[in-house]
């Protein structure tokens, strides 16, 4: 394999983290988590975090890094997944990245880099975010940065606060240091894909198992050692729908059926953003079937990272 780095990427419930493990064990290697919110503490069910009993043995690496109140850091996240790349190369174990967040995949293996932060600036535009709403600061990234625009939901507003927040300490667009798909390491990228209906029944199936494995439990926990005030945390699926229940905006049953929702628009702009990278081999194989194609891509791909599948 020598020095190869894997990674197994596409939407939410489309089988990811049971092919990282497989492809993991055949080849000697590690899991790398490439879930953002999989790095949080304590956020277990709603996550779909791997028990130990699944994971067969696999050593897994980057879960629960950080406090549920800590806002996610793309930068400091490049900087620990790079330092596993390091360390497995170095014991000559093959690191096997597993996750759908597709900005995490990318600053773990391609050539991205991460302009600084200003508090000032950070704080000015949060707290306009908060009085104004993202729409407003969406059109503002709209008339100094189009492509950012185009590219970023009106609703996340997170992400405009830091677009916004790179132009004006950069001078320069948010998407100038977005730069081509161009990986630093022999990487062979495998995407699994489900077709959508299956994919939506999965999905809801997921919820359900969710909810019957204790995640209400779990939010309830969480917001009690600060959730709720996490910047990042507390917007994540399943999570956001509970607090909003807990805090009397909907019923349980409304917080469950927008969580099947919001989880299906997701995996959407998962597979969206995965099917704009031409180096993704795609494979819809299942079972048995599905691990040994993606054994073969990993084994035999050429280093140039172009697609075998035409």
């Amino acid at each position: 394999m020598n020095k190869r780095v894997i990674a197994v990427v596409g939407p939410t419930a489309a089988g990811k983290s049971d092919l990282g493990v497989a492809l993991a064990r055949a080849l000697g290697g590690e899991v790398v988590n490439a879930d953002s919110m999989q790095l949080y503490r304590g956020m277990d069910i709603g996550t779909a975090k791997l028990t130990p009993a699944e994971r067969q043995g696999v050593p897994h690496h980057l879960l629960d890094v950080w406090e549920v109140t800590e806002a996610a850091s793309v930068a400091e996240y490049q900087l620990l997944a790079r330092a596993e790349i390091d360390r497995l190369h170095a014991e000559g174990r093959v690191p096997v990245f597993v996750g759908g967040s597709g900005l995490y995949v990318r600053a773990a293996i391609d050539a991205l880099h991460f302009p600084g932060t200003d508090p000032a600036v950070r704080a000015r535009l949060e707290e306009e975010l908060e009085m104004r709403g993202p729409g407003a600061l969406h059109a503002r990234l709209a008339a100094v940065d189009p492509k950012a625009a185009q590219a970023i939901l009106p609703s996340n507003g997170r992400r405009i606060v830091r677009a916004l927040e790179v132009v004006e300490i950069t001078g320069q667009p948010f998407t100038a240091g977005l730069p081509g798909h161009e990986s630093i390491y022999d990487t062979v990228q495998i995407g699994v894909g489900v077709p959508r209906p299956e994919l939506d029944e999965r999905i809801t199936a997921r919820v359900d198992r969710m909810w019957e494995a204790g995640l209400v439990a779990e939010v309830r926990a969480l917001e009690a050692v600060g959730l709720r005030e996490g910047r990042t945390a507390s917007r994540a699926l399943g999570y956001q729908q509970v607090l909003a229940w807990f805090a009397g905006d909907s019923s349980e049953e409304q917080a469950r059926a927008e969580t099947v929702r919001a989880t299906k628009r997701f995996a959407r702009r998962q597979e969206s953003w995965f099917r704009r990278d031409p180096r993704v081999h795609w494979l819809t194989a299942r079972g048995t079937e599905l691990t040994e194609q993606a054994l073969a891509l990993a084994e035999q791909a050429p280093r140039s990272g172009h697609s075998l599948i035409t």
